[in-house]
């Protein structure tokens, strides 16, 4: 026997991880695989923002999430701009899946949570992250790889060869006036 679900609800449950995925790390992944595991479908929504200046493209970025998540049936990868809940209303999707490592990430989280549910009613369901990614950024991984540090192992295998080359033509390409 199934229950009646109040109008507006659906059966399927969809659900979007946002973020700009600059690079994708393994604890986005970790969230990303949980995600896929309770829920019907997730969306994993690669953020294009023209105010920052991203280490990878948007087409980049989306490309790489497609190769390390092709092991989900349930997973797709798109992109989008603007607001999350404009995102979420035009593929009705109910819910945002956001990771928190820390207390710092709750408390701007709940902000933007609340900000969602006042603007087009999507819930936003937090998962605390895997104690191993506890301290992981995306912005921490590109400077310790800028610097020569060692991120093996913060990022899927095909990342930390693309992030690597990356960084090394960022090294040999001309600096302003021309110059190396």
């Amino acid at each position: 026997m199934t229950a009646d679900l109040p109008e507006g609800w659906n059966r399927v449950r969809r659900v979007v991880c946002p973020g700009s995925f600059d690079p994708v790390t393994n604890g986005h992944l970790d969230i990303i695989g949980r995600a896929a595991r309770l829920y019907d479908e997730v969306v994993v929504a690669v953020l294009t923002n023209v105010s920052k200046q991203a280490l990878f493209t948007t087409d980049e970025r989306v490309e790489m999430l497609r190769e390390v998540t092709a092991g989900y049936r349930n997973v797709q990868v798109t992109r989008f701009h603007g607001l999350i809940v404009d995102f979420c209303q035009a593929n009705d999707i109910s819910a945002i899946v956001k990771g928190l490592r820390a207390v710092s990430d709750f408390e701007y989280e709940q902000m933007m949570s609340q900000m969602n549910y006042r603007l087009a009613g999507i819930e936003t369901l937090f998962m605390t992250t895997n104690p191993l990614y506890a301290f992981l950024r995306s912005s921490l991984v590109k400077e310790i790889a800028r610097y020569g540090g060692d991120v093996d192992g913060l990022v899927p295998e095909l990342v930390l060869v693309r992030l690597r080359d990356r960084l090394e033509s960022l090294k040999q390409a001309p600096g302003p006036g021309g110059t190396r």
